[in-house]
């Protein structure tokens, strides 16, 4: 199988895709997705996350795929499980769940060719007020950005429409980490951003946060654009660091974060979610 993205390039080096490419990526995000369905009652205090970690393998491997983490520069997990303040790339291992723990489950399938990827959050026994709404606020972001998600569109209105929200609440969007283009391949153009890359001067020219006049354009959604849009959202500020592991990003401030995760494609009138619960529990919330 040949797992180059295929189709047209545009300027910005965003592959877009044919219309018969959405089923394959439908089918790919769909086992990703039932794959964190199926961990939801298995999500407890006293569980280890190298212990869900080797269930999502065992899913992988019985449904026929390939893991696209195991090999990944090195990782050799099916998975990466992000707890309490682990911003992404938390490594499973022997850390036991405790009452009130939340995790993020991040999954990526490959299918006929065709990367599935998804994250959602999860709570080990009984979720906290603040990190309730810390999982609530970072939920609707990541539909406020799939809500901009429409041809004529360009990506610095899904950062801008996810910054708003969360600084709304009081909350702060992380910067280091973005979205991807996937499709055939794990990662390629464009970096969805979760933030809008840009503020607008008194004198209505476009600067960034130093501000130094921005001239580059963000690029314009079309039909057929395949990637993720994962906003990480932290309690405190935004600002992370890598552990030794170099893998492990963390919140610098201890806060707690979380995330969420789709993967989508652009359509004639908006967006297709690849990644959607199979059984409606996306939310960590189903049960109450």
């Amino acid at each position: 199988m040949d797992d180059r993205n295929q189709g047209r390039l545009t300027r910005d080096g965003i592959t877009i895709h044919e219309a018969a490419d959405f089923a394959g990526m439908q089918k790919a995000g769909q086992l990703a997705a039932q794959i964190l369905d199926d961990l939801c009652p298995l999500v407890v205090p006293g569980v280890t996350t190298e212990e869900l970690d080797r269930v999502i393998t065992q899913a992988v491997e019985d449904a026929g795929a390939r893991s696209a983490t195991i090999g990944y520069k090195g990782y050799r997990h099916a998975s990466c499980i992000s707890v309490n303040h682990v911003v992404c790339h938390g490594i499973p291992g022997g850390k036991v769940l405790k009452d009130g723990d939340i995790l993020n489950i991040d999954v990526t399938v490959i299918v006929d060719g065709w990367f599935g990827d998804t994250s959602r959050m999860y709570v080990a026994g009984k979720l906290g007020r603040k990190a309730e709404r810390l999982i609530e606020v970072t939920h609707d972001a990541l539909f406020k950005g799939i809500e901009a998600v429409k041809p004529g569109n360009t990506f610095a209105d899904i950062g801008q429409a996810i910054q708003a929200h969360v600084e709304a609440n009081r909350m702060s969007v992380v910067r280091d980490f973005c979205g991807h283009g996937l499709g055939r391949v794990f990662h390629s153009p464009p970096n969805v951003l979760h933030y809008a890359p840009f503020r607008i001067s008194p004198e209505g020219m476009k600067v960034n946060s130093s501000g130094t006049v921005i001239t580059d354009r963000s690029p314009v959604l079309e039909e057929g654009m395949f990637f993720t849009i994962e906003p990480m959202v932290n309690l405190g500020r935004p600002e992370t660091k890598v552990l030794g592991d170099d893998w492990t990003a963390v919140t610098r401030d201890k806060s707690l974060s979380a995330q969420f995760e789709h993967s989508i494609g652009v359509t004639a009138d908006g967006a297709e979610i690849f990644t959607l619960s199979p059984g409606g529990l996306f939310h960590p919330t189903y049960q109450v």
